[in-house]
């Protein structure tokens, strides 16, 4: 007979698991970050999560290794001591990364297992795969919290390193299979922060199906110094993060479309 719990000892590889986190996610939250992404984003606050690799990263003179393998059951070690947070505040486990739809098998696992214990589940997702691995996650997951950067999809390749039409694409048809999909924005200057940008992307949002949500989240440098230490270099010094100003505006465009929103995750 089958072990069905053979899935427990799925491996994947980590960067980090952050507890006690009150976004990406209804109430508190327990985020594992997976290695490994598709896109490379210019802004990307956690460089060390593109290469699938196990790295070094210096900062403030110390020297760490970036990435670490894990099997499912592992994690579930952890995310067990956050049982009593969950319960008070309605708040779960949420895969982030990188990418979680680089590492289905290890990702997908470990969906499972919060689902079989009763612990709500969510994912940050830029929603660039194959559909067919997509599918693999939804039926684990309470929250699709998906990244819509941009509707141009030119521009979208000149930051992000990838066109947007699979994205789009992928968008709409998770809508309609997903339970619940949140539509999320980075706010980044000089790539998508006008009004007009903005306003495509939640006109877009508004007409997907079921999908009555959308986040903006403003840009921040609280990354930058993870490119040095990583032997990398930042290519957007220059921008300064968005006014509380100029994100209201923001919020009110997206408002206009019918959208619940929110200024963060």
């Amino acid at each position: 007979m089958e072990n069905t719990k053979a899935y427990l000892k799925t491996k994947g590889r980590i960067f980090d698991i952050q507890r006690f986190s009150v976004h990406d996610g209804p109430g508190i939250r327990t985020i594992v970050f997976l290695k490994g992404c598709a896109l490379r984003c210019k802004w990307c606050c956690n460089p060390e999560s593109q290469s699938y690799e196990i790295q070094t990263m210096t900062m403030g003179g110390v020297t760490k290794t970036v990435g670490r393998d894990v099997t499912v059951e592992e994690v579930l070690n952890t995310i067990r001591g956050d049982f009593p947070y969950y319960r008070r505040s309605g708040g779960g486990v949420t895969l982030s990364g990188g990418e979680s739809l680089c590492q289905p098998d290890f990702a997908v696992s470990l969906l499972r297992a919060c689902k079989e214990m009763g612990i709500d589940t969510a994912m940050e997702s830029t929603g660039f795969a194959d559909y067919e691995v997509i599918k693999r996650y939804l039926p684990y997951l309470d929250h699709y919290l998906m990244d819509i950067k941009h509707m141009d999809s030119e521009k979208h390749e000149a930051f992000t390193s990838r066109p947007n039409e699979r994205i789009l694409e992928n968008a709409r048809r998770i809508a309609k299979d997903a339970t619940h999909l949140i539509i999320r924005t980075p706010v980044i200057p000089t790539f998508n922060d006008t009004v007009e940008e903005i306003g495509a992307i939640a006109e877009f949002a508004s007409k997907l199906e079921g999908v009555s949500e959308m986040h903006i989240l403003p840009y921040h440098k609280m990354g930058m110094d993870k490119y040095t230490g990583l032997g990398r270099e930042y290519l957007l010094p220059e921008l300064e993060p968005p006014t509380k100003e100029h994100m209201q505006k923001l919020l009110e465009v997206v408002k206009s479309k019918g959208l619940y929103t929110q200024i963060g995750g």
